[in-house]
Order: structure tokens, then sequence, then C-alpha cells
């Protein structure tokens, strides 16, 4: 929700002030972007709205499965970690009567494996899932990271 409340920002801000300078100017022509253009724009990897984006020629099918078996092995290596390194330790604790040092004990182990997973979600989404889509958008600026 936060990305679209972004992307509708930045089409409203890049496109108000196109059409209140010609109200003002009272020309009656006014550039309204195309609902394609819109479209593009919602799925593109990018949150500043301009009405035409880089595009490459062709579409490297071999780079996308590539980018989308990456965010499978991503998700495989996270399920991985919960049901080897966190699952345990929290079923563990759930068969002793509760007390504050188990706990602790729980979530410092439970610190590494998280931070992993973070890490993965990080790249599956930001650089394979947004590569892969960009690949098939046919667009051209990769510069997700600056």
């Amino acid at each position: 929700q936060v990305r679209l409340i972004m992307k509708a920002y930045s089409f409203i801000r890049e496109n108000a002030p196109r059409v209140l300078s010609s109200v003002k100017d009272k020309s009656g022509t006014v550039h309204i972007p195309r609902i394609s253009q819109y479209l593009y724009f919602l799925f593109a990897p990018t949150l500043i709205y301009r009405d035409n984006y880089p595009r490459n020629p062709t579409i490297r099918w071999g780079y996308v499965a590539t980018k989308f078996a990456q965010v499978l092995g991503s998700l495989f290596y996270a399920y991985y970690i919960f049901v080897r390194l966190c699952i345990p330790q929290f079923r563990n604790s759930s068969q002793e009567t509760f007390n504050l040092r188990g706990l602790v004990l729980c979530i410092f182990n439970s610190i590494l494996p998280g931070v992993l997973i973070l890490f993965l979600a990080f790249f599956a989404f930001l650089h394979c899932w947004l590569n892969a889509f960009a690949e098939m958008l046919r667009f051209a600026d990769r510069m997700f990271y600056k």
C-alpha cells in the first residue's frame, strides 16, 4: 500500500503542474497521460513518473527465468532456515514452564536466522523480483540501488 501511495503521489506531482498551467493559460489542450503509460508506471520498478522510460529492444527470457528461479531458491532456503533453526527453539520452549531466561535464550538464538531471512527477503524482492519484472517490461534503467 505504501508503494502504491508513493506511486500515486509521484503521478499527481508530475502531472498536476501541466494541467494547472494549461487551465491558467486557457490553451484548451491538456496533455493527460494515457492509461497504458500509467499502467506501465505501476508495474515498472521506479517511484518517479515519466511519460516515457528508456526501453530495451528485446526481452531476455533466460534472464527472467534465472531471476524467478533465484526467488524460488530464496523461498526454499528461508523455509529451511525456519524449519531447522527457528521452529525447534520455540517448540522446545513451549513444552517448558515460562521463565524469562528461556525466552531471552530463544530470542537470542533466533537473531541470526532472522537476519538471514531478512537478507534473503531483500535479495529475493529488491534484486531478483524487481529485475525480473524490469526485464519483462523492457525497462532499461536498472539503478535500483542508487
